[in-house]
């Protein structure tokens, strides 16, 4: 019992001073992972629960299995949209929502495709009687999963259910349209990945949660903020390589403990 005191005790005071720290900054940037949104009930599609008819994702999110099979990733993917669409934003999203609009100098980052960033933030602004949610709509690094986009003229709309038979078209060009997320083998969008390292560098503090900072170039982001004097918060559920250069590290859901760092 003395040992979970104190361990409560510890944790409360890292909150407390997470939450001083943000108070005090005047840019801060938020890096998010799937960490955030599995506690929504986002499927990873990775390790032993991952497979789909037998096939992993590596197999499935790729160029070359769309140029090969364009109705079996087409499949897999309005799968997954209707998966993503059953789950709603949870409490961290909410908080970070809530963030972004209260303040100047907020900006959200996520390796996430589900867009629940976006529905928090559009919640969240009709709550606050904001008419623009924007300032709460994050860097989407590797895409939308709710979006499908050209391969040919690029350009984005919203995601449609493909029922039919056959490749779906663009409107415009006619070409093949593809989800707009990013596939393992591409690389990110310049001015989206430019953008995020823009304002990595000038933030006083970068808030990492839910990820462990192992994928490229997204993991840089926080080195860049150090780098360029600024400190470091981690919410995460285990160590990571960041953790060991944060300012504070908070090891819990970060469902609960956003909304305990992140107050008015």
């Amino acid at each position: 019992m003395e040992r979970l005191a104190r361990l409560s005790a510890r944790l409360e005071g890292d909150v407390e001073r997470a939450n001083a720290i943000l108070k005090q900054a005047k840019e801060i940037v938020v890096l998010t992972g799937a960490g955030v949104s599995a506690e929504s009930g986002i499927p990873t599609f990775r390790g032993s629960g991952g497979l789909w008819r037998t096939r992993r994702p590596e197999e499935l999110a790729t160029p070359e299995a769309f140029r090969e099979t364009p109705d079996l990733v087409w499949e897999w993917y309005q799968w997954r949209r209707r998966l993503i669409a059953e789950c709603s934003p949870n409490a961290g999203h909410q908080a970070l929502a809530r963030l972004a609009l209260k303040r100047d100098g907020v900006t959200l980052i996520t390796q996430n495709v589900d867009g629940l960033h976006n529905r928090a933030a559009r919640t969240e602004a009709r709550a606050m009687n904001i008419a623009d949610p924007q300032a709460a709509f994050p860097l989407e690094l590797h895409g939308a999963i709710n979006r499908d986009r050209c391969s040919l003229c690029d350009r984005r709309t919203d995601g449609v259910s493909h029922h039919e038979s056959g490749l779906p078209r663009c409107n415009d060009c006619g070409g093949p349209l593809r989800p707009d997320v990013v596939w393992f083998g591409e690389t990110l969008d310049p001015v989206i990945i430019g953008a995020a390292q823009e304002v990595a560098l000038s933030a006083d503090v970068c808030l990492v949660a839910g990820t462990s900072a192992l994928v490229h170039p997204a993991a840089s982001l926080p080195s860049m903020t150090l780098r360029a004097g600024g400190v470091l918060i981690e919410v995460n559920l285990e160590d990571t390589t960041l953790t060991n250069h944060a300012e504070v590290s908070l090891k819990g859901r970060s469902a609960s403990l956003l909304p305990r760092v992140i107050t008015a």
